[in-house]
């Protein structure tokens, strides 16, 4: 453990510059008197680490000082050709930089990390977008890419779905995200993050005009208080259903995540006939009923009266059709031009 600890420490120095001793026993959730330790056996070594005391100090490497580490474990050289994205890189314009990339490091590996590490790409597949859904396209992917790998400023003309419907403003692009098969940007203006759908950018100008990125700021995490929020502000509204025991083993298959967990949560003890209630967040009673149809004749709306109402006519509507037969159908067994004792194929 101490010597991956040690080679860690010259990673990170390597590849971050300056570190505090309490950066890098954060990092390696180690003692700070164990990174201590540590250095003086590195130093002992005959690396070349300066410590510099002070607010702004830290330990660094000699400047051009590089290690020549290539020790990669089986696992680490597998994973690395896990964390290649081909059809998202060929999204964002980098498909030959990354097959170039992978090139350079399969010829670096031994012959027998090689093996396994190119064995990946042949049993594992990457397919981003969500079924039955074709993915976003975005011709202006690329320069929104280009953009926030340059922090530079871009003017976007946009499409939204509230009035007014066409929008132009000059964004400070901070990252681009991959959701099912859709790609957003991540960007700031009039001092507030907005995220903007690529595929709804009529056009973009990439200005010359750089922009500072904010130091605290998290992709990652800002993605994901943006999904937590995205769901709170469109379920506005409540369902209460009565479901039986099949409906409800089938609503993870048929419904998104946040709509199971509130069910799950809700769910109180079954009735006689092992029906349970449950609450479940919607968007609309619009966009609830093809939702809840899927359920079939497992699910009962009892609130709100709306909704209970549109599915009752949505099924009387249906069943008007079905009893009025399909047309040419003239009851069962009786083929026009054939007296429906002998097969049509018999001579």
């Amino acid at each position: 453990m101490r010597a991956s600890r040690l080679v860690s420490i010259l990673l990170l120095l390597q590849t971050r510059g300056r570190m505090t001793a309490q950066e890098l026993a954060d990092t390696l959730e180690v003692s700070v008197r164990t990174v201590y330790r540590d250095m003086e056996s590195l130093g002992s070594a005959g690396v070349p680490l300066y410590g510099e005391p002070g607010h702004e100090g830290g330990y660094r490497l000699l400047d051009g000082y590089r290690t020549r580490l290539t020790g990669l474990t089986t696992h680490e050289a597998e994973s690395l050709f896990l964390t290649g994205l081909p059809t998202a890189a060929a999204d964002l314009g980098l498909g030959p930089v990354v097959t170039t990339a992978q090139l350079k490091l399969m010829a670096a590996l031994p012959a027998e990390l090689r093996d396994r590490a190119g064995r990946i790409s042949e049993r594992f597949h990457l397919d981003a977008p969500s079924w039955y859904r074709e993915a976003d396209s975005t011709p202006h992917l690329t320069a929104v890419a280009e953009a926030v790998w340059d922090q530079r400023m871009a003017r976007i003309r946009y499409l939204r779905w509230t009035e007014p419907h066409e929008i132009t403003r000059t964004v400070e692009p901070y990252g681009v995200v991959l959701k099912a098969g859709h790609w957003y940007v991540v960007a700031r203006h009039a001092d507030r993050i907005r995220t903007y759908r690529v595929s709804r950018i009529l056009d973009i100008d990439v200005l010359a005009e750089p922009f500072e990125r904010p130091a605290g700021f998290d992709l990652t995490a800002y993605w994901q208080t943006y999904l937590e929020h995205f769901d709170a502000r469109r379920h506005r509204r409540e369902a209460t259903l009565r479901v039986s025991p099949d409906a409800l083993d089938r609503m993870p298959h048929l419904m998104e995540p946040a709509v199971v967990q509130a069910a799950r949560r809700s769910a109180g003890e079954p009735d006689s006939e092992g029906w349970t209630q449950v609450t479940i967040p919607i968007e609309s009673v619009e966009q609830a009923l093809p939702e809840l149809l899927r359920l079939g004749a497992g699910a009962e709306v009892l609130a709100p009266r709306e909704l209970r109402e549109r599915i009752t006519e949505t099924l009387d509507a249906l069943a008007l059709v079905y009893r009025r037969g399909c047309p040419g159908h003239h009851g069962d067994g009786d083929i026009p031009g054939h007296s429906g004792n002998v097969p049509p194929s018999a001579p």
